[in-house]
């Protein structure tokens, strides 16, 4: 069986890596081995490394889903935040037959201006395959949904709104990503603890749902935690889930228009009917 390493970050699910995942199955007997590296937010003043980390993660599980879903045999690692240094790690622990690494156009890679593609066909021996796609002018092959939530994430009235989304989206045809963003409540390790228990609870249902889902904990303030998730993903729409206006302090900032005027982006906001906790 041939191995491949794939290798992408913000490019992950473009068309032509797509196709040219799609071809090497054509070939057949092949497995994949996705890496991507981390990279660092431009939002927030404070950057949380664990949130660094889950967000990689998060674009490693929801490319495993979609590969598994088409049949394909895949395993995934997030990487070094150097993408050379991802690469070359990834090519020690896996050994791989042929390498193939996605990048945008030229004018916006980092990774071309370091000169990426020839320093790891040289390092490594084998030839590259270079892909280059733009999913923010191209658009991907599915849709991608922003869910944002806390307290709230694990209500019945978020997982029915994405249930809903993903139902529609299947009568005609199509298929619907989720991504779950759990902002922390304050940058300690025990708030860190409590956002990563309830993102795995809200996980859990959303795949007993059937739903393609995946997931990261975000920045304690909810708005940059949507911008860094925009910085790292390209989303067609975003679901806020907060508690009542009288109770939730995520509306008591605005977050809903905030996020609309800053985006551009259809924000659907759902509402879970707690009167006891006095926060979103």
């Amino acid at each position: 069986m041939r191995t491949v390493l794939v290798v992408a970050n913000e490019t992950l699910g473009g068309r032509a890596l797509i196709d040219a995942v799609r071809r090497h199955v054509a070939e057949g007997d092949v497995r994949f081995v996705l890496v991507v590296p981390q990279t660092r937010p431009r939002a927030g003043l404070v950057v949380y490394d664990d949130a660094v980390f889950d967000a990689a993660q998060a674009r490693v599980d929801l490319a495993l889903e979609f590969m598994h879903a088409e049949g394909i045999q895949a395993v995934g690692e997030v990487g070094d935040p150097d993408p050379y240094t991802a690469t070359v790690d990834a090519l020690h622990e896996y050994n791989p037959d042929e390498i193939i690494i996605s990048t945008y156009p030229e004018t916006r890679s980092g990774w071309l201006r370091r000169d990426l593609i020839d320093r790891v066909s040289y390092a490594s021996g084998i030839q590259v395959e270079h892909v280059v796609t733009d999913p923010d002018s191209e658009g991907l092959p599915f849709d991608v949904t922003l869910a944002v939530a806390n307290r709230t994430a694990t209500g019945d009235e978020l997982l029915e709104a994405l249930k809903t989304k993903a139902q529609t989206d299947e009568v005609k045809g199509e298929r619907r990503l989720f991504l779950l963003v759990v902002p922390q409540e304050g940058g300690d390790g025990h708030a860190l603890r409590r956002a990563r228990t309830r993102l795995r609870l809200v996980l859990d249902r959303l795949h007993s749902a059937g739903l393609f889902a995946a997931g990261m904990t975000g920045d304690p303030d909810p708005f940059t935690a949507i911008m860094n998730a925009l910085q790292y993903f390209r989303v067609d729409d975003i679901v806020i889930s907060t508690f009542p206006e009288t109770k939730s302090g995520w509306l008591r900032t605005d977050l809903i228009d905030r996020v609309r005027r800053s985006t551009g982006k259809p924000v659907e906001h759902v509402i879970h009917p707690d009167a006891v906790s006095a926060r979103a």
